[in-house]
């Protein structure tokens, strides 16, 4: 039984409505993504609403193994074509025939390979390491990478021809930074799983303030790191606990607060232009009205709300000048920020940005 693919936000909906229409067809998918989005689980969703779903799915992992034996995997081998080949050994392509071929990883696979795997996809045909016979397979090829092919094409490090052939269908899930409605529902859905497997476990559910800063945190590691945070969690029982382990930035809410070696009444009476120097006074007044007085100042200052106009305002600047110089070309501008053309329209809609009135 296949991982549903959970999600509400635009971009998931449109992955399950993509998926509906295709997984018929048996055209050939390229799933794209970070690592640990959840590109296998759209790979089985494609294969579970398939004609296919009686046969096999099968995967390998291109990255996984070295050249030789990644080749003696997808094709299968005779007995004696190689030292340590005791008996006739079949191949992923012969294991997958009328069934499902998940290429993982397909942008790691060396060239050798690729040519190889190409006159398989065009043609069909196959043969085993050792065997001078041809035999035919019929399988619907859904392959998946965290690479940027088009970038690997430049460097010759992907064929063009492959690229082409695998990418007929293409999938791409945006990182869950990207999607943060869907990081409640990911929980949920993770917490009832879990809990069935931990039965004897105390772990609790965020409450509603520890689930609003679950979902302010990036997750650098996507929905994978979400699942690992939610294990540890049935076992320590402190969602605190799971903050301060995580890399990055941690929502300083919470984190336990180190008491300060002044007094809290005492912040009424700094002076803070005195305490500031001329450039800090320039950065700081970007995003905070130092006019006010320093009790208010005080009260209204947030780290995390200036980090995020920060963070605002170089996007927008950055977003702007490479909009300029690629004649506000948003394909070509989405390519070299390394954002999808969604999040990019996104972003200028947000920003307010737009290219200016001729």
């Amino acid at each position: 039984m296949s991982t549903p693919l959970i999600g509400v936000s635009k971009s998931m909906l449109k992955i399950k409505e993509l998926i509906n229409h295709v997984a018929h067809t048996c055209l050939n998918v390229l799933i794209t993504g970070e690592t640990g989005v959840g590109k296998e689980v759209v790979a089985q969703n494609l294969y579970a609403e398939s004609t296919r779903s009686s046969k096999n799915f099968v995967k390998i992992n291109c990255a996984a193994l070295p050249e030789t034996l990644l080749e003696s995997e997808l094709y299968g081998y005779e007995k004696g074509a190689f030292t340590g080949a005791h008996r006739k050994r079949p191949g992923k392509f012969q294991t997958a025939d009328k069934g499902v071929l998940f290429l993982d990883e397909i942008g790691d696979m060396p060239l050798a390979l690729q040519s190889k795997m190409l006159h398989v996809l065009q043609s069909g045909e196959f043969s085993p390491l050792g065997s001078d016979q041809d035999f035919k397979t019929d399988v619907w090829v859904i392959a998946a990478t965290n690479h940027d092919l088009e970038k690997s094409m430049k460097r010759k490090q992907f064929r063009e021809d492959l690229f082409y052939r695998l990418n007929i269908i293409k999938i791409d899930i945006p990182p869950l930074r990207e999607r943060k409605e869907d990081i409640p529902p990911l929980i949920e859905y993770y917490f009832r799983i879990y809990k069935s497997e931990y039965p004897d476990s105390q772990g609790s559910k965020p409450d509603p303030d520890t689930l609003a800063k679950l979902c302010e945190y990036p997750w650098p590691g996507n929905v994978r790191q979400l699942q690992n945070c939610i294990k540890k969690q049935m076992v320590m029982n402190s969602w605190k606990k799971i903050f301060q382990e995580l890399p990055q930035d941690h929502p300083p809410e919470l984190i336990p607060e180190v008491p300060s070696s002044r007094p809290r009444n005492e912040a009424s009476e700094i002076n803070v232009h005195e305490e500031l120097s001329d450039e800090r006074v320039s950065i700081i007044s970007q995003f905070v009205d130092l006019s006010t007085s320093s009790e208010k100042l005080f009260e209204d200052i947030s780290l995390k709300k200036i980090k995020k106009l920060a963070s605002d305002r170089v996007e927008r600047e950055v977003i702007t000048f490479v909009l300029e110089k690629v004649g506000w070309n948003r394909s070509k501008a989405s390519k070299i920020l390394k954002i999808s053309y969604k999040t990019l329209l996104y972003k200028m809609n947000e920003f307010k940005v737009s290219p200016p009135v001729k």
